[in-house]
């Protein structure tokens, strides 16, 4: 005898008729006057029952719910149903037939038919829990400590769902060309990906540590030096940094790495992957082929290398127009080889209130600006006349006529200013754009991918004062000798690319170096010596000396991919048990103290143990 004959959501007219026995929880029970309704649910869906002693076969059907009617042999049936309360599990055996008229939910996929029940057992009883799964008041923190009753939810089973539909058919579409899927070590070696490592004590090796990997880079490069040709992994990731709405300390990423490929084709590749996935679990067909823009355009016109394309607002550079005024704000960044003076262009933004633009003055300034100048112009056909704003009185007619012609600006409209250092006029009006575009309903309801390229290899680091790697060190460049690396840091560009949708980086990969020789120039350019370098990396540049192929690949994000496919707010929602943005686990309790033992194994003394 089988424990359930189907789910409760995917009872059908198909079966009318027909017995079915269900199993779910109670999600509500109620007392109509005699009449008991329970609310079952399960993974699948809602069904209603409805136990009377007097087995009537009037009864009222609650809205959205399959519903199941009771009709009991005994009177210790309707006892029993007296007795259920929420998160009871329970298990009903009845038959299939049509609901009355007037109860019929077309909507629903059971709201035409009901079960008549016939029998009901409680497999186990529950306390009562500590929030209602429906109410949407709860905070954060009490659904994640108790995780476990937040994911009977029914949009956490379905966000999980399509997790599963997602990554199998990811894995299924890369099987198909002929990826071969690997598991590559979780205990390595630390390694520069931009952030803190997780370490692992060694009880073995007294004083050394594992690292966790920040992502399995090294060892897919290794598998390319093995011949493998094609390899792709779900792994899992460990990174130390600060956490956000789409940071997890640990995360899920699909890692590709493939030989004899170069960028183009690797792009394109992974073009389709991601075109095939949306088809097959959205039913959406994206762009072919993909948009693709340079690092340095995205920069110019998003101040972002991972422009949201759905908003049409554009940065639009001025310094040219204002590096004569006297207008010392202005003038120092545009006569300043590191700065940058750019215009925003506001459509209708000349209606906002001067507190609405004081709190996007307050906004940018967590970014670094110093403040927001502005223009309203009221009526572009006057000129000076028809401008209102502070900052006008010290721009000539010239500057201010071009500043109009440049960013297209009419009656009407708001033109916003950033002027500083390029980095922060970038970052402040990138972010200013994107806040605006959602404060104004400027978000295009659309899927908008794009590729982007031409990364820079370096970047200095003026606290540091030293060359640092974009994107990882074991990137290939545009150049082919070592001297031209050493000439000219600044200006070599990466053989690197991003996959960016709706403003939110996908992915991101590129070339490896291959040959022993560019890839100790990169590491040089790091200030990482030879000793260092073979300290870190010997494995991979021995490994490099016999007959490396050229090889590149690409990481994709899983959770921001589900969290974007699914429209979560962040990608807490799409992980199973997650952390909080302080890197805890309420579930558990994680990070917790380690028993004193423990730690004595490991020839480790903690500041906190010290003091005991």
């Amino acid at each position: 005898m089988f424990m359930r004959t189907t789910y409760c959501g995917l009872v059908t007219e198909a079966l009318m008729g027909q017995s079915v026995t269900l199993c779910g929880w109670v999600n509500r029970r109620r007392d109509h006057g005699g009449v008991i309704f329970i609310d079952l649910r399960d993974r699948e869906g809602y069904v209603q029952v409805v136990c009377d002693p007097d087995r009537a076969e009037t009864f009222k059907a609650a809205e959205g719910l399959l519903q199941v009617v009771f009709d009991p042999d005994t009177k210790d049936t309707f006892a029993q149903a007296e007795k259920l309360r929420s998160e009871f599990v329970v298990r009903i055996t009845g038959t299939v037939r049509p609901r009355p008229a007037g109860t019929q939910n077309a909507n629903l996929r059971t709201g035409r038919i009901e079960v008549l029940a016939k029998d009901v057992q409680v497999l186990n009883r529950s306390e009562p829990i500590p929030f209602q799964l429906d109410d949407e008041t709860t905070g954060e923190e009490t659904r994640l400590a108790h995780r476990y009753l937040d994911l009977r939810r029914p949009e956490m089973q379905r966000n999980l769902v399509l997790r599963h539909r997602i990554i199998s058919t990811l894995r299924a579409w890369l099987d198909a060309q002929g990826f071969v899927d690997v598991e590559t070590p979780i205990l390595t070696r630390p390694t520069p990906e931009g952030a803190r490592d997780y370490l692992v004590p060694s009880r073995t090796h007294a004083g050394h540590f594992f690292a966790l990997p920040q992502s399995p880079q090294l060892f897919k490069q290794l598998l390319m030096m093995s011949g493998l040709d094609r390899y792709y992994q779900v792994a899992r990731c460990f990174r130390d940094e600060d956490l956000r709405a789409d940071r997890q300390p640990e995360f899920t990423q699909l890692d590709v790495e493939t030989s004899f490929l170069d960028e183009a084709e690797i792009t394109a590749l992974m073009e389709r992957m991601v075109r095939h996935t949306f088809r097959q679990v959205l039913g959406v067909d994206l762009p072919e082929p993909f948009p693709r823009m340079s690092y340095d355009e995205a920069m110019r016109r998003y101040g972002s290398d991972k422009p949201d394309l759905r908003i049409a607002l554009e940065l639009v550079e001025v310094a040219d127009l204002v590096k004569d005024t006297e207008f010392k704000v202005f003038s120092g960044p545009a006569n300043s080889k590191d700065g940058r003076v750019a215009a925003l262009r506001v459509p209708k933004g000349g209606e906002m209130p001067r507190s609405q633009i004081d709190g996007y003055t307050e906004f940018v300034g967590r970014y670094g600006a110093k403040g927001l100048a502005y223009i309203k112009v009221n009526d572009a056909a006057k000129g000076r006349d028809g401008l209102q704003s502070p900052i006008t009185k010290f721009l000539s007619d010239a500057a201010l006529q071009g500043i109009l012609e440049r960013t297209g600006a009419q009656s009407g409209d708001l033109v916003f200013f950033g002027a500083d250092r390029r980095s922060v006029v970038c970052d402040a009006l990138g972010a200013l754009r994107i806040k605006l575009g959602q404060d104004l309903g400027l978000v295009e309801n659309a899927w908008r991918p794009l590729w982007v390229v031409d990364f820079p290899m370096f970047e200095f680091d003026e606290k540091e004062g030293r060359w640092i790697f974009l994107h990882h060190p074991f990137t290939s460049s545009r150049i082919q000798s070592v001297e031209e690396m050493e000439r000219d840091p600044g200006g070599i560009r990466a053989r690197a690319y991003d996959l960016v949708l709706n403003g939110t980086e996908l992915g991101g990969g590129s070339i490896r170096n291959h040959d022993p020789a560019m890839q100790m120039a990169v590491l040089k350019q790091l200030g990482i010596g030879p000793e260092e370098a073979q300290e870190k990396f010997g494995f991979l540049l021995e490994a490099l000396k016999y007959g490396a192929p050229p090889h590149g690949g690409i990481a994709f994000g899983l959770d921001r991919l589900v969290m974007l496919m699914i429209g979560a707010p962040n990608i807490r929602e799409v992980i199973a048990f997650p952390k909080t943005q302080t890197a805890f686990c309420p579930l558990t309790r994680a990070p917790g103290a380690v028993d004193p033992k423990q730690l004595r194994e490991l020839s480790i003394r903690t500041a906190v143990a010290g003091k005991n």
